[in-house]
């Protein structure tokens, strides 16, 4: 029986045949154990060891594979986690492509670490298919993907990228974190693994830190569970069922946040003392139509850059609703400033390429209601501008 989103969120993983049998549990139990009693010297039960497997842990995995029409899902200990252990399926001499638009800490990883490892590397704009052509070498293994980027949100056609990559028998990595699969289901696309920080919308309380990777290829998924396992980087019984029912709401949660995400985009968008917004759901969005030709929104995330006329440190200290601090997709509405938070680990003249400049902010949306949410942002701008509408 095939199963609408909403439904897969709360039965997903259960029905997999991970329900509790005993006592028939509505919630998962939390296997807060690290080993298993085996009944036989030479056959072993599905559990040995939980860095190679716990119950509460594979619901979750099982879950996610499900929403992103996978078959095979792996939870990390944090997003960087799975970005960085996916990316151990490159051997020394290897090339990756990567979008120059990445989220810092990958963008970190590529640099400083893998590198040390012996594989090169080529930053590219993923919104020019010919770009990304160009860039493929014979030892490219990976064309690596984020669409909606952080924090300009660049969009990329997957679809074309996708095409090229499968034209030079190379992989493509796509991280998912802003749509989630509510939103956007790369495999369907052809992407071959999906990644997410599950830190942000899929948990959306600010309460846990994992990662997820997805991919629906069996040679894949055996690469990726040996790593997972050699490496040890496992999400927790504990996160695990913490991150289970977050991901209950996601719908209800994400839903609201992006409805209130494009009327403060809008607001944005009319304000002088704005220069620039930057958000997938306004007609002006560069990448417009390619974002909703796959994608069914435009998502809780939008930047923008203030005027000149405006202090960024007087800005931040007069916001009295959202927090202000590193992460997004939270219930509550989260202002980062990237230059010194998510993009930090860049160095300033790397920013500067890529637009980034110390006046850009970004806000991830949450459920407080739009319109206190437009109101605190107008009294911010007005107090040092005197600007109106």
């Amino acid at each position: 029986m095939s199963k609408h989103f909403a439904t897969n969120l709360i039965h997903g993983g259960i029905e997999q045949g991970y329900r509790e049998e005993y006592t028939g549990a509505v919630n998962p139990p939390i296997y807060l154990s690290s080993t298993y009693h085996q009944k036989q010297i030479n056959q072993f039960g599905p559990y040995d060891y939980t860095r190679s497997g716990n119950p509460t842990r594979a619901v979750l995995e099982k879950t996610i594979a499900k929403l992103e029409n996978g078959t095979d899902g792996f939870a990390f200990a944090s997003g960087m986690a799975a970005i960085s252990s996916a990316f151990m399926i490159l051997e020394a001499g290897d090339h990756v492509v990567i979008s120059k638009d990445v989220y810092g800490g990958t963008f970190r990883f590529i640099q400083q670490l893998i590198s040390q490892f012996s594989v090169s590397h080529t930053f590219v704009d993923m919104t020019n298919v010919k770009e990304v052509e160009e860039a493929i070498q014979e030892n490219t293994k990976i064309v690596y993907i984020e669409t909606p980027a952080n924090p300009l949100l660049q969009i990329t056609d997957i679809k074309k990228i996708v095409t090229v990559a499968k034209q030079y028998n190379c992989c493509t990595f796509l991280d998912n974190t802003f749509m989630t699969p509510l939103y956007q289901k790369p495999l369907d696309l052809g992407v071959d693994v999906v990644l997410h920080s599950a830190t942000k919308f899929l948990s959306g309380h600010s309460d846990v830190v994992a990662g997820l990777a997805v991919t629906k290829d069996e040679q894949l998924a055996q690469k990726l569970g040996f790593i997972q396992n050699t490496l040890g980087s496992i999400l927790s019984a504990q996160d695990s069922y913490t991150l289970i029912q977050g991901m209950k709401t996601l719908e209800t949660r994400l839903e609201k946040s992006s409805k209130s995400a494009l009327k403060i985009a809008n607001f944005l968008n009319n304000h002088a003392s704005i220069e620039q917004v930057y958000y997938p759901g306004l007609e002006n969005h560069p990448g417009y139509h390619i974002h909703h030709n796959q994608a069914s929104n435009a998502g809780a995330v939008l930047s923008f850059e203030l005027h000149p006329s405006v202090s960024i440190d007087a800005f931040v200290q007069n916001m009295q609703v959202p927090v202000f601090a590193v992460s997004l997709g939270a219930v509550e509405s989260i202002l980062s400033h990237p230059a010194t938070m998510s993009h930090a680990a860049m160095p300033a003249d790397e920013r500067k390429v890529r637009g980034i400049s110390d006046r850009l902010f970004r806000l991830s949306v949450g459920i407080e209601d739009a319109d206190d949410l437009i109101e605190d942002l107008q009294q911010a701008l007005q107090q040092k501008t005197g600007v109106t509408l």
